[in-house]
């Protein structure tokens, strides 16, 4: 009996270990890459990545940092992170303003050829931020959108205050004075950023949103959950079981950053989604699985549109000359 005790207890000691050892390897290789440093956080070759890929974008953004109109913001979050992002002011004053949220990886800057439609095609403000951990803004690990649904939300009412306190003037007697009158804000969201925007939708209270200038979602090739596209990305990359692995990064991530990866769900706040939701995914798509797509429109309780893109890869859609096109036309239902 005093043999088996042993064993058992020496088994799960080796099983405890194993469940550590391959959440660590995983907290280093997902959620602190390498390419936070070469990637994200270099922000010159960043640019010219964008200028390669989009030669449009050289003039525009050539042009705005001459007349000093791509600007940064910081904020405090309620961690006590200060956080960064680009924003831009349309060229004549309005409402509507774009809130548009990058991929795992990125930066504010690799989400230009959006902001490119939104301020220079439509004419709105545009506000990009960069997520925990990314770009300009502190933080050592990304959070897979959990935690960043709770930064965009903030970004979305630092948006609101930037660009919807002077657009209405109003007269009383012999007096005019400038009242805020609010935003009209789509928040356009790519790949993990996607993820994130769809987590946004779905904090609500009372039935309503909690960000009531939030007229429309754009979510571009987002996953259904953390625990689901880790399993993908596990499976792919080493070919081993998964579930072992999750519990133990589910394990560090909860003492490292104070959540679990079972609460990480899009398709759960989904079904709380009040604010229509355009759902944008290529069909090509081995990334982020082509059929992820329709478990989150399925589950979306909100009005909705679907727009898959023949032969594009993951983060390829925008590369559609039909993009633009089903992009603005949901976009201007909403947004008046």
């Amino acid at each position: 009996m005093k043999k088996i005790l042993k064993y058992s207890f020496i088994g799960l000691a080796a099983l405890c270990t194993a469940l550590l050892c391959g959440g660590y390897y995983m907290l280093g290789h997902a959620l602190n890459p390498d390419e936070l440093v070469t990637r994200s956080r270099n922000s010159q070759a960043s640019y010219e990545y964008m200028f390669g890929q989009y030669p449009e974008l050289k003039p525009w953004v050539d042009s705005l940092q001459t007349a000093g109109a791509l600007r940064d913001f910081y904020i405090k979050n309620d961690r006590g992170e200060t956080l960064h992002a680009l924003y831009v002011a349309a060229a004549e004053p309005t409402r509507k303003t774009a809130v548009i949220v990058h991929g795992y990886t990125d930066n504010s800057i690799r989400m230009l050829n959006i902001g490119y439609l939104y301020n220079r095609q439509l004419k709105y403000n545009i506000l990009l931020p960069d997520l925990h951990g990314h770009g300009a803004s502190e933080g050592a690990e990304i959070q897979m959108g959990w935690l960043d649904r709770l930064d965009v939300l903030q970004w979305t009412a630092t948006a609101d205050e930037l660009f919807g306190r002077n657009n209405e003037t109003v007269t009383a007697g012999d007096s005019t004075r400038m009242r805020s009158s609010g935003t009209e804000m789509v928040v356009h969201g790519i790949s993990m950023g996607a993820a994130t925007t769809m987590m946004v939708s779905g904090e609500v209270e009372h039935g309503i949103h909690q960000q009531p200038f939030i007229k429309c979602f754009v979510e571009d090739c987002g996953y259904t959950s953390v625990p689901a596209i880790a399993e993908k990305q596990v499976r792919s990359a080493f070919g081993i079981a998964t579930q072992p692995v999750l519990i133990g990064l589910s394990t560090l991530i909860k003492m490292r950053c104070g959540y679990s990866v079972w609460e990480a769900s899009a398709v759960e706040q989904l079904r709380q989604c009040r604010v229509p939701m355009l759902f944008i995914h290529g069909e090509e798509d081995d990334f982020v699985p082509y059929d992820m797509v329709f478990e989150n429109y399925y589950e979306c309780a909100s009005e909705k549109e679907l727009y898959t893109v023949p032969s594009a890869g993951h983060c390829e859609a925008c590369r559609s000359p039909h993009y633009d096109e089903r992009l603005f036309r949901f976009i201007r239902r909403f947004l008046h």
